[in-house]
């Protein structure tokens, strides 16, 4: 090795960003083992490259010893002291023992090391980019499939995308281009590994953000989603500005925004709704794009009782109860539902329209109403043969 060695160092440490010095301190250990393993030497030796010219000098460490009992790691004081007449017992001598041929071996572990220093510094600042895109959205080109991952190009890695993450009306095919959400990226030996999805929720949130220049300005926040992909997804939102309407401004003009996402997700329904501190509010809007009469909160048990019309009951359960059960996830409250017809055969009295009724459950009788999951097995039979009213886009949201 020689001075062009030393300005190749500094050529991958302005390029790649990794220190000389480590990647010199990590060649001078690599050489110890080379040279233990090309001369068969269990002699104690150390590597001193020279920082400037690139030389590489091999040297024994021996103690200076009184009697010698092992030459390999030790030197007698007279030895020493014909060396440098100022040695003493115990001192450590180090002897040059480079071999005529080392440059050679040198020259090739050096290779080796700095190989695989720098594949493991673009290792390091892959994981580093991508592990501060976790919870983001990615776009790739789609390579191959196995039987459990599509494999999608980033660039300069791959990413894994499960197939249960992939929505269940879409296929894909080599050299499609796709969005996915980071769900997590993890390091390995063989470098990071970074997992997608079509799936989360949070690819919902994320397309908003993108499509949406109030809400990443800020002004409209996301408040909660709940999506059960490619069919169906309600998303809560919510404006600190009283002259913005949020969901006017996630819908877009003639609802190019959200049609922008629907198609990105290819077809799945979005019902937009406002945000509420009032949980009766809240979960009446959830319901939507059924109306909703009265609902009663019972803020012990995290539940909600809601009256709808005798002939939007249907609707508001939804299809195999989709629709209560997405109303459910987005506020967090129980729902149980009754049409206007059921609560007047059970003496249920109300007056406001929608309203909110702070009680103990424990205060009505035990009969009056059914739980939601019980009612809603129930109203499966029940409404068969009903016909559903088409549920509507976001546009429905601002009736």
């Amino acid at each position: 090795m020689n001075a062009e060695f030393i300005e190749a160092l500094n050529e991958i440490e302005r390029e790649k960003g990794i220190s000389k010095e480590v990647l010199i301190e990590a060649i001078e250990a690599a050489l110890v083992s080379g040279y233990k393993r090309n001369f068969n030497s269990a002699q104690n030796v150390r590597v001193d490259i020279n920082r400037e010219l690139g030389n590489v000098r091999v040297f024994a460490r021996k103690t200076v010893v009184e009697e010698v009992t092992d030459p390999r790691s030790q030197i007698s004081l007279e030895e020493a002291q014909e060396i440098d007449p100022n040695y003493m017992v115990d001192d450590i001598i180090d002897m040059e023992v480079t071999p005529r041929d080392f440059g050679r071996i040198a020259a090739q572990t050096a290779k080796q090391v700095v190989t695989q220093r720098i594949r493991e510094a673009e290792r390091g600042i892959i994981y580093n980019e991508f592990v501060d895109r976790e919870q983001d959205i990615i776009t790739g080109i789609v390579q191959r499939q196995d039987h459990r991952f599509y494999y999608i190009d980033l660039g300069k890695v791959e990413a894994l995308m499960p197939l249960n993450e992939k929505m269940p009306n879409e296929t894909f095919k080599q050299g499609d281009r796709v969005k996915a959400f980071i769900t997590k990226v993890e390091k390995t030996t063989k470098g990071p590994q970074i997992f997608v999805s079509r799936t989360h929720p949070g690819l919902l949130k994320r397309l908003f953000e993108l499509e949406v220049p109030e809400i990443f300005d800020g002004v409209v926040e996301i408040k909660s989603v709940a999506r059960e992909a490619g069919d169906r997804s309600k998303i809560a939102v919510y404006s600190s500005d009283p002259n913005v309407d949020p969901v006017g401004a996630c819908v877009g003009p003639k609802g190019m925004r959200v049609q922008t996402i629907v198609q990105e997700l290819k077809g799945e329904k979005i019902d937009i709704m406002k945000w509420s501190e009032d949980p009766a509010e809240y979960v009446a809007n959830a319901l939507s794009p059924s109306k909703v009469m009265h609902v009663t909160v019972y803020e012990a048990e995290k539940m909600t009782r809601v009256i709808v019309p005798d002939y939007q009951l249907s609707l508001a359960i939804g299809k195999r109860g989709q629709n209560a059960r997405l109303a459910a996830k987005l506020t967090g409250w129980k729902i149980d539902i009754k049409s206007e017809s059921q609560a007047a055969e059970e003496g249920f009295v109300y007056s406001e329209p929608v309203s909110v009724v702070s009680k103990d459950k424990a205060d009505e009788p035990k009969d009056e109403w059914m739980q939601n999951e019980a009612y809603e097995q129930e109203n499966e039979e029940e409404n068969k043969p009903v016909e559903e009213a088409p549920a509507s886009n976001a546009g429905d949201e601002r009736e």
